[in-house]
């Protein structure tokens, strides 16, 4: 280690470390536009097994149809801003690494605290209904939910550790099975389609039953759809070329998850049982298939279904973990999480660090109790996350582009400033409705900003002190002093 220095200006101080702290922490690269594509539908694909379906009960068949609808024109926004801004800068900090050229040291650690929420919490709710999916399909009882939970994170981890290849391999065929057990759904839904049964909530208005604010009760649920997409960028530093390959792999795997919402929201809800069982249902597609292909037959094949939701669980356990290492490589968080495998390359402090957290959450849920499936409950809790995230990368894309007009960019976004601008209302007015639409939801989001507020106190008191000079941070101070 080197002399600390000081930045006075923003209450900061570096540490510039030597060639062997960064030996420790090696990564490989490997992925290509395919495995890109794979990592970002792969994340999200589970939405479309599970979690969307409480939007239903939220806001009505027409209600969760225009707010997917408002929420897939915040992703577009989203999306095209980080398709443009990371190829500028190919880090594996992702929205850390943005907000650290915009925003500063500070600006920094908020938005990656508030990733790190979503990320950690995502995988603990997919992990829930992978444990509901595989205990209707073998019978177990709720009790030992965990027991499947806690198998899950071994085996997905465990592979997570063993290596880039085999992780990127094994995403895009997950990828592709989910895609297939989807597509066979929507294939054989429509001979049972009738609208009337995506209308049989009760209320006075057969599209709204709970009026146009259940369009805003439903928002959180609509973002399940997308959520985590934002998690390429995470692979930057294991991309071969990251200034042609990471738009393309987020702006494919953005088609595909628009196309893929509508036709779920559609089909799993206008055909038997309908909307009223649809929406309290934790594995609604495995009812949808138990209706499109009998009983029998639809519960072996839901054994299938569950690829979808292990696609997003092993592909968030790959962000959590370059996540983790990003902000513990650069100081932010506590530097013994940054070290990778001497031979596998891979961040396993990070990966097991993160699933301890998510399952003891979980957990803790699972035996407290509540009146709403511990799966929606956590879900609004990684919403709480995603759109704080949302907001402050989005702000780093406006900053970026009036603060940096001149920064290469390999990939412009089209939607420019006013996308972005659009994408952060529709997120801060998501951030509103966590808050007011239902009180246990509230509940729970005030627990996670306490756990937010708890991390920005570590921050101001410990880490801010011991920064390290990582890629991000010399990239941005390198910018900021007018470089290229």
């Amino acid at each position: 280690m080197l002399a600390p220095v000081t930045d006075d200006r923003r209450g900061v101080a570096y540490e510039k470390v030597d060639a062997a702290y960064f030996a420790e922490r090696g990564l490989k690269r490997y992925a290509r536009v395919w495995s890109l594509w794979a990592l970002g539908v792969g994340a999200v694909i589970s939405g479309d097994f599970f979690g969307w379906n409480f939007g239903l009960g939220s806001g009505g068949f027409g209600g969760m149809l225009v707010a997917t609808a408002i929420i897939t024109v915040m992703y577009a926004g989203l999306c095209f801003s980080i398709a443009e801004m990371s190829p500028a800068l190919p880090h594996t900090g992702g929205a850390y690494s943005f907000a650290r050229t915009a925003l500063g040291p500070w600006g920094a650690f908020v938005t990656g605290l508030a990733e790190n929420m979503e990320f950690i919490l995502t995988p603990a709710v997919i992990v829930v209904a992978i444990g509901s999916y595989l205990g209707a399909i073998f019978h177990t009882p709720a009790e030992l939910a965990p027991l499947w939970w806690l198998a899950a994170y071994g085996v997905f981890v465990g592979l997570n550790v063993f290596g880039v290849e085999a992780s990127f391999r094994f995403t895009v065929v997950i990828t592709f099975v989910a895609l297939g057990i989807l597509t066979l759904f929507y294939v054989t839904a429509i001979p049972h389609f009738d609208l009337s049964l995506a209308l049989d909530l009760p209320g006075e208005d057969a599209w709204f039953p709970k009026g146009w604010g259940g369009v805003f009760g439903a928002l959180p649920f609509a973002m399940w759809f997308y959520l985590a997409i934002e998690e390429l960028p995470l692979a930057a530093e294991e991309a071969h070329d990251p200034a042609k390959d990471m738009p393309r792999g987020i702006l494919l795997g953005l088609l595909t998850l628009v196309v893929a919402a509508f036709l779920t929201l559609l089909l799993n809800t206008a055909i038997p049982p309908g909307a009223a069982a649809i929406s309290t249902s934790e594995e609604p597609l495995l009812v949808g298939l138990q209706t499109t292909l009998g009983e029998d037959v639809g519960a072996w094949l839901a054994l299938f279904a569950v690829a979808g939701l292990v696609a997003s669980f092993h592909t968030i356990v790959f962000a959590y973990g370059r996540q983790i290492y990003s902000l513990s490589r650069a100081g932010y968080f506590p530097r013994w999480l940054s070290k990778t495998h001497p031979v596998r390359k891979t961040p396993h402090v990070a990966l097991v660090v993160g699933a301890t957290l998510g399952f003891v959450v979980a957990l803790v849920l699972h035996y407290v109790g509540t009146d709403h499936p511990v799966g929606a409950v956590l879900l609004n809790m990684a919403v709480f996350g995603a759109v704080i995230s949302y907001v402050l990368q989005m702000l780093s894309f406006i900053a970026l582009r009036i603060r940096f007009p001149d920064l290469p960019r390999p990939y412009r976004s089209p939607l420019g400033i006013p996308g972005a601008v659009i994408a952060l209302v529709i997120a801060l007015v998501t951030l509103v409705t966590l808050f007011v639409v239902d009180p246990v939801y509230r509940l729970v989001v005030i627990g996670a900003a306490i756990w937010y507020a708890l991390g920005l106190v570590y921050f101001a008191v410990h880490a801010r002190k011991n920064l390290v000079y990582s890629p991000e941070e010399d990239f941005a101070e390198h910018v900021a002093k007018g470089g290229p």
